[in-house]
């Protein structure tokens, strides 16, 4: 099957604060990163984030942080290289201000994952979700601490998957 817009790999995209980056009074928390690497990362991931990217990229997914935080590609990036985990892209508050929002006057939400062709979003915030219907994309919402969390992403993101893919496929035989 040829996908169309050189969209070879599905791309799912997650948000960082409340979503990877947890408390540890309220989540589980990956192991604290060694010094000297602690005084500069405070924040604390998700307990199975490394193992989730991880796995989703090696099932062929495209991987991407989606933010609203104005912290820079660069410590995102060092922080969760850290971690073992490289993101395919990343979309902060800087970058969605410059590509997506851009001279508009209207005010666009403060993500708008199917601007860079993102189909599946996890975001704590049930407005962000909300918009998926209406943007075009699919969302996941993860707020509370849950043990599962990463086997429920996994099987969102191949339910996506699958109904993109037919999706591709009927556009084809047009």
């Amino acid at each position: 099957m040829s996908i169309r817009n050189n969209e070879s790999k599905m791309r799912i995209s997650f948000d960082l604060d409340e979503v990877l980056f947890v408390r540890p009074d309220t989540h589980k928390v990956e192991s604290q990163l060694l010094f000297p690497f602690n005084i500069f990362f405070k924040e604390r991931l998700r307990y199975g984030t490394p193992y989730l990217i991880n796995t989703l990229q090696k099932m062929g997914y495209e991987v991407w942080v989606y933010t609203s935080s104005f912290r820079s590609e660069f410590y995102i990036k060092t922080l969760f290289r850290c971690y073992g985990v490289k993101f395919d892209a990343i979309v902060n508050a800087q970058r969605h201000l410059k590509e997506v929002q851009g001279n508009r006057k209207q005010m666009l939400p403060q993500k708008v994952p199917n601007h860079y062709h993102i189909k599946l979003h996890v975001d704590d915030e049930s407005v962000i979700c909300s918009y998926g219907k209406q943007f075009g994309y699919a969302a996941y919402q993860l707020d509370a601490p849950d043990d599962e969390w990463t086997q429920k992403i996994i099987a969102k993101a191949e339910e996506v998957k699958k109904k993109w893919e037919w999706e591709q496929e009927a556009l084809e035989r047009r």
